[in-house]
């Protein structure tokens, strides 16, 4: 095994013929490992030093780490690019096949490089990934001292074949809820609908109402929305995910308005709830947000997918609305 490391940008185009058919055939794959979505938070943010490590056999890559090094006054640490915010998952992406000898030449090639940093600090692991099962150990036997905690929880519903069935699931108050809240406000005056954003739409339009009702439900959205690496980042990766079929913009509709929306990514067998928006002051009386939120798992169970993931958070109504917790992970070495 033979560990290479790119060190500035024209390593997503070295990779990107072979970044997403690898991450195919490794045993973890979420739509933020993607070369999409790497590339695009990179040139969006840029936090530091790039330092993308790819694990070569005979010539054909087996493995990749997309890290890079994040500065400040008291150290100098390895990161994976995505860490922490806008990224709900991360991981290294490695051969399935091959798992043991790739995670033993990263583990290899980071101690022998340690003069270039202070520690490593990997955000965002999910629990049942072999990074978080087998790197630590890896690390610790060749000297490095290691801390794994679990950083953050993302409840996820695992989806039952009917909407009935979903239903049983819940809590007899909040079934009860459920069901009143969808009842009333389709009972409204008003003509209530709700639709997924495809190629008949102005995609330009729709991220822009998307946004308003996003920063109108809450102050820290709104805050979060006036940093232009942060927008930047929305305006690129949205286009492009819609692009390659993996994301799900979806409003509810009161009248001629839209009064919610969610932003989720459907890929491999998952929904992930990403984002959303809602009109409080207009329309807050209809619940619109758990309206649309139960029209998309109800989607989701009519489409077949397995899982309907709320991604990073512990928000009561993830727990209302049957999440249940998952750990994400974090790695520390030095």
């Amino acid at each position: 095994m033979e560990v290479r490391a790119y060190k500035d940008e024209s390593a997503f185009a070295v990779l990107k013929s072979v970044w997403n058919k690898l991450l195919a055939r490794a045993p973890m794959n979420r739509v933020f490992y993607t070369w999409e979505w790497q590339s695009t938070w990179w040139n969006a943010y840029e936090p530091g030093e790039l330092w993308i490590l790819a694990c070569y056999d005979e010539g054909v890559v087996k493995g990749i780490a997309p890290l890079f090094i994040a500065e400040n006054q008291l150290e100098r640490s390895v990161q994976i690019i995505g860490c922490v915010d806008v990224t709900d998952y991360l991981d290294f992406i490695v051969e399935e096949e091959q798992m043991a000898e790739v995670y033993a030449a990263f583990a290899d090639y980071l101690w022998d490089h340690r003069r270039e940093y202070d520690g490593l600090d990997f955000c965002n692991i999910p629990f049942d990934s072999p990074t978080q099962r087998l790197l630590p150990d890896l690390l610790e036997s060749r000297g490095f001292k290691t801390l794994v905690e679990q950083q953050e929880v993302c409840p996820v519903i695992d989806l039952p074949a009917t909407w009935g069935s979903y239903l049983s699931l819940l809590h007899k108050k909040q079934r009860h809820e459920v069901r009143r809240k969808m009842r009333r406000i389709q009972g409204s005056e008003k003509a209530i609908d709700w639709y997924i954003v495809n190629g008949r739409y102005d995609l330009d339009e729709e991220v822009t109402q998307f946004i308003r009702l996003m920063a109108a439900s809450d102050p820290e959205k709104a805050l979060f929305l006036q940093n232009e690496s942060n927008l930047r980042f929305f305006h690129a990766i949205v286009p492009l995910l819609q692009a390659r079929g993996w994301l799900q913009l979806n409003f509810l509709t009161v009248g001629e308005e839209r009064a919610a929306a969610y932003i989720n990514f459907v890929y491999g067998n998952r929904v992930m709830v990403y984002n959303s928006g809602h009109s409080p002051e207009s329309y807050g009386d209809l619940s619109p947000g758990i309206v649309l939120l139960a029209y998309n798992i109800r989607h989701a169970i009519e489409q077949g997918f397995a899982y309907y993931d709320f991604l990073r958070g512990d928000e009561p109504y993830k727990y209302r609305m049957g999440g249940r917790d998952t750990a994400v992970m974090n790695i520390r070495a030095s």
